[in-house]
This record gives C-alpha cells, structure tokens and sequence, in this order.
C-alpha cells in the first residue's frame, strides 16, 4: 500500500545525499540480493506459530520452514530482524549450529541435502520486536489500544520486510506454495490472519489458539497478524470462478457502520473481475480486517483503517471530486490482490508494478461506475501528486524502491499505454491476460513490460523507459507552417530519452485522412495536413496521454 501522498511528503528525505549514503552496503546486499545461501534452496511451506505478551509488547513463537533443496549448499542465510533473536534451531531431531550478522544469521549444515529432496529447520525466536511508530509507512508490530482501552494488534512490512516479527528466507522472490499460521491469544481476543479459519482451540483456562490457513503461494509481506475484539460478519459473491466467500472482521463497536461501508467491497470486487479477471485466490476467501492503521494489501486479509469514510481518509487525492465517491483503502488495498499478490516482482526496485497498476486500478473502478468522463478526470487529477524528482523503478539487489511517484505516475503511464492503444477491448485482454499468464508468480518489470508491448503489438519499450528509468516528461513541441495555401503542423518531442517516439492517434475530422495513428519521435517531420487551419493543437491531442505540449516560438 504506502499509499503515494506520504510518499509525496517524504520525496525529499527519500532522496537526500543522507538517505542515499546508506545504499550498497553489505547489510542492503544480504537483504537484497540472492546469494550463494538463499539460491540452493526453495521454500514450499511455512508453519508459523507466534505467542505474544501484549503487556510486554514481545513475542515468542517457532517457524517450521519446509524447503526443496535445488542446488548444492551447506550455509542458509535466516533473516530476522534485530532486536529479535533466534535461539534454537532443530533439523532431523538435532541442533544446528548458527552465527548471526545484524539482521541475518547464518545456518550450517553438517553435509549438502540431498538436490531434490524436500527438508525441514524449526526455528525458535523471541523478543521485542521493531514497534512500528507510523504504520503502515514506519513497519513494525502495531502495540495500541482500541477507543475503549483494548488491546488492538496489527502487523504492517512491506519495504522493511516480514523478518521483523518473524523469521524467514525474507526476500521477495521467495514465496512458500503454501503457509500456516497459529496466534495464541488471551481467551476474550480473536486473532486473525491470512486464508481461512483452520481452528479456534482452548490451549489453557486462559488462552485461545487460532489457526489459520493459505491454500496459494503468498508473499512474506502480506502475512499478517492481527488482534483485537474482533467481530464477523459475512457473505458472498457470485464471480467469475463461482462463489466467492467474503468475511469482514471488525471492532464490536465498529458493527453496524461496517455493514453499510464494507458493502463496497463486493462493488469493488465486481468490478475488477471485470477489468483483471477472476479474484486471484477464491480458495482463500476474501477478508476485510480493521486495522489501527491506515491499511495494507494482506493477501486475503486486507488491512482496513480509513474510519469508515469515502476517500483517502475524507479527502480525495486526485481533486476531482470522483475521489469521495468510493472509499480509498477497500478499492486501492483490493486491487493489490491482482497487482501485487497474485503478480509479485521479484525485487522490491519494480514495485511499481504492483503500485503503479494498483494506482490505476481505482481509474478503472471509477470508470466501471462512472462512466469515462469521470475516469479521465479522477486519472489526470492525480498528476499533481507527481513530483518528478527521481525514477519510479529503484536500485537492484539491495532491497530499494524507486519513488513514490510510482503511484499516480505509474497509473498515468498505464492510462497513457491505454490512449495509445486505442482499442479498450484490447486493452482490457492485457490487463486481464497479466493476471492469468503470470497467475500467482513472481516477476520483474522487464518481463511486464515486453508482456504489454507483446499483446498490443506496440513496441512500448522507449515509452517504458520514459516514464519508469527517467524523470522527464516528454515535451512535444509544435508548429504550423503554410506551403500552397495548405497548413501543415509539424510536431517533434524533445525533453525525452533518445528514439523516443508516440503513434498517437488522430481523429478524421481535423486531418485528412481517416482514423490513423501519426508518428511524432525526437526528429523533425515532415507535416501533417490539416482540413482546418485553426483547429487547436489540444482537440488533436488525447488530453488523457501524459505529456507536456509548448508550441516552438
């Protein structure tokens, strides 16, 4: 989530000498890169079980890691995250001997297992964990009470990883094929996580374990853990894979405003079947989980805490107005199910695949309830969130996101693709085409990429490069010329990477010639005949593709 306004607020800190000091080192390397001692083994299961002392703000728990050996190795790297500490390791009802680094530590097996066979660590962990102070932004545990002095526990990670309240292989490539996870909780709580509701089991006089269970592969980032006095209410969806179970788990006293608020979930739902395919993980259910914070794209168990108004916590990001007709954190949180859960990149410096798609994921709610005026408007409004000072794709292999610009930029490069397009069927079979060709699997922004240029038969790859490794806005430059009695308008882009170029469509009625795309690259061209010698440059130009337009003086 991290949603794009924070980010907006912070672009400078982000992107301070000070900030970028702390880049490349090794600690960045071993939490972002996949060493000799991640890369000869692949996690297939995780059986997580975590106790927590909700007075002393710590936790006690085991991960049992069940893993497929693929290569040769003897040293596994464990990531967890300093000031928890692991204290025992058992493999093969023995102990294995373990060094830690910072926020790593260092395994070491008496022989290399055997290529091809599937083993199993538990692993034993405990401590106070990272108390995180501005959630979701600031990850960490979420230790608050509820407004009537209750405790309220959530769990929030994405950039700082999920090995800050668990340990695991904590890289984002890296995504067990299935997980369990237990929380044992005093007895008058309900603990909630990802998947469905396995058990809910009397462990002592005083306390309650609850076991839950995710069917699909998952991304460590989106487990989560969350307690409080919780209640349930349900229902479901008839979808385009059959009958999707919706669980909403809310603060007792939060009951009845939930029921009115969180029927937009099914809308939202609805229409994104519509535009990316089925739900991605019908096996798991849909949850809607109140959360102390803002909200997070927990995978089957969104975050929930925009206080039950429309917006972004009552305002509206885009200025449009269209902003406040829907509630910001069930729409946007939602659409992380295809963009971010369902399609994971492999390193956290392509991020905006999952943001920039998810971004535009609430145009394309707009548009399916709205209509396409209102879709435009919501679309272009975001662009003033854009501030333009860093890339949108971030460093490779050393854990780094790219600016918070990929939220409305990604989201207007998208929309850009789609006006270059200018075939919304089309469009909408690449976009529901991603969701089932990368179907629960990791990738990369380049394989995105070549994907979307593939299907539209468009070679977007300049266009890509414009807008995701560079923080210019291509500027098209224009000028009108006479020869003969006929006008003629010359157009050029500069501003922009080189080879840079837009087959941008024209209409019928201003030129002569039917419905065509005119090429307009970084090169000087030869004309474009126009019918009307006064026609506006901007009733020929898609206001909706975004680019800058200066006539040449």
């Amino acid at each position: 989530m991290r949603t794009y306004l924070f980010a907006i607020l912070l672009i400078f800190m982000v992107n301070s000498p000070a900030a970028a000091q702390v880049l490349g080192t090794t600690a960045d390397s071993l939490r972002g890169s996949l060493n000799a001692n991640r890369t000869w083994w692949d996690v297939t299961y995780y059986d997580l079980t975590v106790t927590p002392n909700l007075k002393k703000q710590t936790i006690e728990g085991n991960n049992t890691i069940y893993f497929k050996v693929v290569g040769k190795g003897k040293i596994m790297q464990i990531d967890l995250q300093v000031p928890l500490s692991i204290s025992k390791i058992v493999y093969n009802s023995g102990s294995l001997p373990f060094t830690r680094s910072g926020n790593i530590y260092l395994v070491k097996f008496p022989n290399a297992p055997k290529i091809g066979s599937i083993q199993k660590i538990q692993l034993f962990y405990g401590g106070k964990p990272k108390k995180a102070l501005n959630a979701p932004w600031d990850g960490g545990l979420v230790w608050e009470k509820d407004d009537k002095g209750r405790p309220f526990v959530n769990t929030a990670c994405q950039g700082l990883g999920a090995s800050v309240w668990w340990p695991n292989k904590d890289h984002q490539s890296e995504e067990p094929d299935s997980m369990q996870m237990t929380f044992i909780v005093p007895k008058n709580l309900v603990a909630v996580g990802n998947g469905r509701l396995r058990s809910a089991v009397a462990v002592n006089k005083d306390n309650k374990a609850y076991t839950w269970f995710v069917q699909n592969p998952i991304n460590n980032y989106c487990a989560t853990m969350n307690i409080a006095n919780y209640v349930n209410f349900k229902d479901t969806l008839h979808g385009e894979k059959g009958i999707l179970d919706m669980d909403y788990y809310v603060l007792d006293y939060n009951l009845e405003k939930a029921k009115i608020q969180f029927k937009q979930a099914k809308q939202t739902i609805r229409a994104f079947e519509y535009w990316m395919g089925p739900y991605p993980f019908y096996e798991d259910s849909y949850k809607l989980i109140e959360t102390h914070h803002l909200g997070m794209e927990h995978q089957s168990a969104v975050a929930y805490g925009n206080h039950y108004m429309n917006g972004y916590l009552g305002g509206d990001l885009s200025r449009s107005g269209w902003g406040l007709k829907w509630d910001y954190i069930i729409v946007h949180e939602s659409g992380h199910e295809w963009f971010g859960n369902n399609i994971t990149t492999k390193d956290i410096a392509d991020m905006w695949v999952h943001e920039g798609i998810t971004d535009y994921s609430e145009t394309l709610f707009t548009e399916y309830y709205y209509g396409t005026k209102a879709a435009n408007a919501y679309n272009k409004g975001q662009r003033a969130g854009i501030g333009n000072e860093n890339p949108i794709i971030g460093q490779y292999g050393i854990n780094k996101e790219g600016s918070g610009d990929m939220y409305p930029k990604g989201a207007n490069l998208i929309h850009t693709i789609r006006q270059l397009i200018n075939d919304d069927e089309k469009f909408r079979k690449i976009l529901r085409g991603l969701s089932a060709d990368f179907y629960h699997k990791t990738t990369s922004s380049a394989e995105v990429e070549q994907y979307i240029s593939t299907k539209s038969g468009i070679d977007f790859s300049k266009i890509f490069d414009q807008y995701l490794r560079d923080i210019r806005i291509p500027k098209l430059v224009y000028y009108y010329r006479t020869f003969a009695g006929t006008t003629y308008l010359h157009m050029k882009f500069t501003n922009c990477v080189p080879g840079f170029s837009m087959n941008l469509p024209m209409t019928s009625k201003e030129v002569q010639s039917d419905n065509f795309y005119y090429k307009v690259t970084d090169k000087e061209d030869d004309g474009l005949k126009l019918l009307n010698k006064n026609i506006s440059i901007k009733e020929l130009i898609n206001p909706n593709i975004y680019i800058q337009i200066e006539e040449e003086k």
